[in-house]
């Protein structure tokens, strides 16, 4: 408490200009409230007058799950009977329980159940793990005031609507909040926003200067008031509202609101009172609900399941007709069956009723057709494939411990199907992390050590070099080694760095300016000021680390906190703040002795989006008054003086420099005033903040470009933002793979595209499309000039002839509120989709998910977002595909998420090497599925077309029960399974491979109609080739011909044959367990068979001794079955030939490559072949450093030109 009190005495609110650039709540007056939207009344510290009517307002109980213990039931059984095979299983057993069914009850509906049940499990599991994930939110403890100035703990979901909350340092706020008070004298408290917009800064709110005294418990004794505000809603950086207290009326504004789900940090504790709870906080009102999700394979197995039920409908319509005209005109002379003595079912004289009652008959009988055993095969193998995506250890992060999860296995395939990615920023793509790495003083370039696109660059030169024609001149070539030498001192100076101890935010190495060095350059002066200006111009506060006796910074970007650690390692520590000043330690002096200095700070002009500058004034010590500004290079050059521009020229070339190697760039400079100067300008600046009308922030900005102007250029900072471990790798690996990616951010506009270009999603040259709104003019000019801006763009991008030229927009929130207006999303989504890149910025989490729906309903395409925070829910739901963040800012983001991973970089393997193989395993699978069913089933209607459709089955019932438990099974979930076109390594090293997904190769009407065709034509084989074959002719040695239950094993012997050797010519990795599974299932007939003929003929019937004493001995049996097994696959053999000889797919190549062990026999060409399987892309790593060696190797043309055309000529 003691240390909280001492830092309160800084009194901050008296240096910034969020502060100065709006007056007080007294000065301002209050709101005018009224109208809808303006009803909410919140009684303070008064909670009981809220339990009733009309104060009664939601409950602070939070849920995120998709069911309670009412709705399971009905909700979860009206999922299931979504799908189209569910509803025609559950008509086939209720018919089950009717006189009209050929099979018993139990039989059709114990398998209904028991798929049903098993996915309602699942979901009830997942479900109940959301339930769970609520409940630890819910119960988390929160001091609330009780009576008589005593607070006492209460969990989060019993705290109510006027209530009085104490939050201490480091926690959640329990619900939206009023600010009061705080462990500061002037009642400010900073709080940290990341589960909202995901910016890691804190942000500073403050109390009404009315409320400062309710600083301890006992104060509130006696404490009420009145807050009369907006009624809920999900806008985050909005809140009108006015408290009443003392008979006075004040206004509110969101400087004085604590959002839910934000973090109390660098402050002792707050008091405030709870205006909407529950759902009716801001961050739950951006939220959505669970939506059920389905992949788009399962979608579109329900219409491959209409196609069949048509051809089942059809068949049994031939069926019936067929029956029904048996019935009436066969039936009387067919004496054995006893016609004159039959019920309504078989009575010639009502040959409809037959008929009609036949179809019922024939639509359970040929269910087979539909493979009910095919939406629990494929539940049993993707949660296989789920586990080897939990077991992945590539994919288990060492830091946290953390590995990867499928949190539900629906999605699977859908993984190998996604064309655009939706990320957020920090957290996901960032640590928030800046490294100090170059810096541009007095016209001289320092730091010796490389960016990561300059290392890439450098490495791929160097490649390229090597790769050069061996037809070179000696000359030539021993330049190119020399160039080759130099790109090699490059790549090895970030390595020689690596082994030193590493400085958090300074990877700075140049020993002329380091320990003091600067004192003996030729600017020391103008190196001095540099210095200065990184330790005074800034917001942030430092803290004394007492094990290491060395500061740290709480700034409010990780900008600052870079440029003041920069400032302490070169001898310029910032260690001390007052109300009135900063302090600095100069350690290397011209007297060698370090100096502590005073600089008092007058006023401060913060960086703002639009301002792009920081701007502080300070008295030094001598008296004398600077204007030190740091800010965007464009906007720091125009505001130069005549003589402030000696080093604009070197430093311009430098920040260009800086820019192409991916570094994050200010400009720095200086101005001396003059007394009277200052007090003039001060006069003006201080009449423009006290200043009341709606013109008054333009009136600042006005007063602050007066004295923002004849500059001294200084120098320039290069900064590296920090990505998460392999982000830019990951984004370039995806980017070849072709897919495309966005990132929505909570950030501000700079920011966003300083990490667009540090992960390669931007790059130097790349046409930057900024779409901005000016918030000032009318509703419908806003709206007429983004549209006009939209317009101009697109024409712009088709016009352009350039075949290197890249687009990215970038638009921010305020303008995306217009753009996703439905008069104008569309064509906002045009031009989206034909740039590079998109970022959009400052976007609230309800934002984040509109985008999500435009894209995916807007494209058709499938989604995938990606977030780490509780601002990313919306997203993470709305998308086809959510993937939660595990990192360190809670788990609402996994909770809400499909999958979850450890790091960004992760994404990689789980969509490139998980989402192919997914794909491709359950595309096959299911392709499979139906060719066996139809070649199955069809057998049983051309037998009943043989047989004057009576009705019988040519099959054993046995049979027909084991075909899909027992005898295909297992073969086909190994394929879901185990199945690899190619291993994981190829995979990533032609991740253009991926583009099978998108593009549907293997699951489009085409294949998936060229295996139906394939099942029709095994179905004809099977039954017509043993029919030809036994039906005029001796079986066995003692000249029988075969009989029905002969015939039927026979047929089904093929089935079971031709069914397993085509799922092993489908597959292309073998294991021993899919060896096991095939051919053990054609064992296990043959094993079947021979136990089942050994049992007593009441139960086996015609197939007693069948295997042993008839089948077994007739050479015909055998024969038949190798000839239809042959026949069967002979076309499918056929097409793969033709396809791998002519018409290769990618992974066919590469499949012909490694069987040949050319990968490793020539490495060269495996290079070749590997750059050529890269999708053409614009984004990402490689397409940075492809731009740079373009520009390099331009330039080196020039060179050679130049040095051509000096060169003197020889004389012949």
């Amino acid at each position: 408490m003691a240390r909280g009190r001492i830092r309160a005495r800084l009194r901050r609110s008296h240096l910034y200009t969020f502060s100065c650039l709006r007056p007080s709540a007294a000065e301002e007056g209050p709101h005018s409230i009224e109208g809808p939207g303006y009803s909410r009344i919140v009684h303070c510290n008064q909670p009981l007058m809220h339990n009733k009517k009309p104060f009664k307002y939601r409950s602070n109980y939070i849920s995120t799950t998709k069911y309670n213990f009412v709705t399971f039931l009905p909700k979860a059984l009206y999922e299931q009977f979504h799908r189209v095979a569910n509803l025609y299983f559950l008509g086939t057993a209720i018919i089950s329980v009717t006189p009209l069914s050929p099979f018993s009850a139990v039989s059709m509906i114990a398998p209904l159940a028991f798929v049903v049940g098993l996915s309602m499990a699942k979901e009830a599991l997942e479900d109940w793990r959301r339930f769970m994930q609520d409940m630890k939110v819910n119960t988390r403890k929160v001091k609330v005031h009780k009576e008589d100035g005593i607070f006492g703990n209460k969990t989060w979901q019993k705290v109510q609507v006027g209530d009085v909350v104490k939050v201490e340092k480091d926690q959640f706020f329990p619900a939206d909040l009023l600010l009061l008070s705080s462990s500061y004298e002037d009642g400010i408290c900073y709080v940290e926003t990341m589960n909202l917009d995901g910016e890691t800064n804190l942000k500073v709110k403050r109390a009404l200067e009315v409320t400062l005294s309710l600083d301890e418990d006992e104060a509130f004794k006696n404490f009420t008031g009145t807050i009369t505000c907006e009624d809920p809603n999900p806008s985050l950086y909005t809140f009108v509202g006015n408290f009443e207290y003392d008979r006075q009326v004040y206004a509110l504004d969101p400087s004085q609101i604590l959002l839910r789900d934000s973090k109390l940090r660098n402050t002792t504790f707050v008091y405030g009172i709870a205006i909407f709870a529950g759902h009716d906080s801001k961050v739950m009102q951006n939220a959505t609900k669970s939506p059920s999700k389905r992949s788009r394979i399962e979608r579109k197995m329900d219409y491959i399941i209409y196609v069949l039920f048509s051809l089942l409908l059809m068949i049994s319509l031939i069926s019936s007709i067929g029956f029904a005209v048996k019935t009436k005109f066969y039936m009387p002379d067919w004496w054995y069956l006893q016609p004159q003595h039959t019920d309504d079912y078989y009575n010639p004289e009502k040959p409809v009723l037959s008929g009609v009652s036949h179809l019922v008959t024939a639509l359970v009988l040929y269910g087979y057709l539909i493979p009910i055993s095919l939406y629990v095969s494929i539940e049993v193998v993707k949660v296989l494939q789920a586990s080897f995506i939990n077991q992945d250890i590539q994919m288990y992060d060492e830091e946290t411990g953390n590995p990867a999860q499928a949190r539900t296995s629906n999605l699977n395939e859908e993984l190998g199907q996604v064309d655009t990615i939706l990320s957020d920023k920090t957290g996901t793509l960032t640590c928030n992390q800046m490294d100090f790495l170059k810096c541009s003083i007095a016209g001289t370039a320092y730091g010796v050590c490389s960016s990561e696109v300059e290392l890439a660059a450098a490495q791929q030169m160097a490649i390229d070099l090597e790769d050069q024609d061996a037809e070179r001149s000696t000359g030539s070539r021993q330049k190119g080694k020399q160039q080759e030498i130099e790109l090699e001192t490059v790549v090895t100076s970030r390595d020689e760095k690596d082994h030193k101890s590493p400085i958090k935010g300074f990877s700075f190495e140049d020993s002329r300016i380091m320990k003091g060095n600067w004192l003996r350059e030729p600017n020391a002066d103008v190196i001095m000021l540099f210095f200065r200006i990184l330790a005074i111009c800034h917001t942030a506060i430092p803290e004394l680390n007492e094990e290491t006796g060395s500061y740290t910074y709480e700034a409010e970007s990780p900008d600052e906190g870079a440029f003041l650690v920069a400032a302490r390692e070169f001898g310029f520590e910032f260690f001390k703040r007052t109300q009135s000043g900063v302090f600095v330690r100069e350690r290397y002096s011209v007297a060698g002795q370090p100096i502590d200095r005073e600089f008092k700070i007058l006023n401060m002009l913060e960086f703002t989006s639009k301002r792009k500058r920081m701007t502080v004034i300070v008295r030094d010590e001598d008296g004398q008054i600077l204007l030190l500004c740091k800010g965007a290079d464009s906007i720091i050059f125009d505001r130069l003086s005549k003589n402030g521009r000696l080093y604009e020229e070197d430093t311009n070339k430098h920040l260009n420099e800086y820019g192409e190697a991916g570094l994050r760039t200010l400009a720095l400079a200086y101005r001396k005033l003059e007394e009277s100067e200052y007090s003039a300008w001060n006069n003006e600046f201080q009449k423009a903040k006290t200043s009341i009308g709606a013109d008054r922030e333009t009136l600042l900005e006005n007063v602050a470009e007066m004295m923002e102007r004849d500059l001294i250029l200084i120098g320039a900072t290069a900064v590296e933002d920090k990505l998460q471990k392999g982000v830019p790798q990951c984004i370039d690996k995806l980017a070849q793979a072709g897919l495309k990616i966005w990132v929505l951010t909570g950030d501000k506009m700079e920011t966003a595209i300083n990490i667009g270009y540090a992960c390669s999603l931007l790059r130097q040259g790349m046409k930057q499309i900024c779409i901005t709104a000016n918030s000032s003019d009318a509703k419908e000019v806003v709206k007429e000039n983004i549209l006009m801006q939209i317009t101009n763009a697109s024409q712009m991008i088709k016009l352009e002839n350039d075949p290197h030229a890249a687009f990215a927009l970038i638009i921010d929130g305020k303008t995306l509120a217009y753009a996703l207006e439905d008069d104008m999303k569309q064509q906002f989504l045009g031009l989206a989709v034909d740039c590079a890149s998109v970022i959009c910025c400052r976007v609230s989490p309800k934002q984040k998910a509109l985008v999500t729906r435009l894209v995916k309903e807007g494209t058709g395409k499938t989604t995938l977002a990606i977030g780490d925070g509780a601002n990313d829910v919306g997203m993470i739901q709305e998308a086809d595909i959510g993937v939660g963040i595990s990192g360190v800012e809670g788990m609402q983001a996994v909770m809400a998420s499909d999958f979850s991973v450890a790091q960004f970089r992760f994404l990689e393997r789980l969509l490139v090497v998980h989402g192919h193989w997914c794909y491709k395993r359950i595309a096959q699978m299911v392709c499979y599925f139906f060719y066996k069913n139809i070649a199955f089933g069809l057998t049983l209607f051309y037998f009943e077309a043989f047989t004057g459709f009576s009705g019988q089955s040519v099959y054993d019932d046995w049979y027909m029960l084991l075909f899909n438990v027992v005898l295909t099974s297992l073969p086909v979930i190994s394929l879901g399974v185990f199945e690899q076109d190619v291993s994981s390594e190829v995979c990533l090293q032609f991740p253009a491979l991926y583009q099978q997904g998108p593009r549907n190769l293997f699951f489009d009407w085409y294949r998936i109609l060229g295996w139906m065709g394939n099942g029709l034509y095994s179905s004809l084989i099977i039954f017509f080739l043993n029919i030809i074959i036994f039906y005029d002719q001796a079986f066995r040695s003692g000249g029988q011909t075969a009989d029905m239950a002969a015939l039927g094993t026979t047929m089904f012997t093929c089935i079971i044959w031709a069914l397993n050797c085509q799922i092993a010519l489908t597959m292309s990795h073998f294991t021993w367990i899919q060896h096991l599974f095939i051919w053990g299932s054609i064992g296990t007939w043959y094993l079947f068979l021979f136990v089942y003929g050994m049992l007593s003929p009441t139960i086996s019937g015609n197939a007693y001794q069948i295997l042993v004493e008839a089948l077994a001995p007739a050479p015909i049996y055998w024969s038949a079955t190798l000839l239809v097994t042959v026949a069967c696959n002979l076309p499918y053999m056929a097409h793969i030939c033709f396809q791998r000889c002519f018409h290769p797919m990618d992974h066919h190549i590469i499949q012909e490559i490694k069987y040949y062990k050319k990968d490793v026999e020539d490495q060269r060409m495996w290079s070749r072949e590997r750059s050529k399987a890269r999708q053409k892309t614009k984004i990402g790593f490689t397409a940075r450093v492809d731009a740079k060696i373009r520009q390099l190797r331009g330039k080196l043309q020039r060179k050679h030109t130049s040095l051509e055309m000096h060169s003197p000529v020889t004389p012949s």
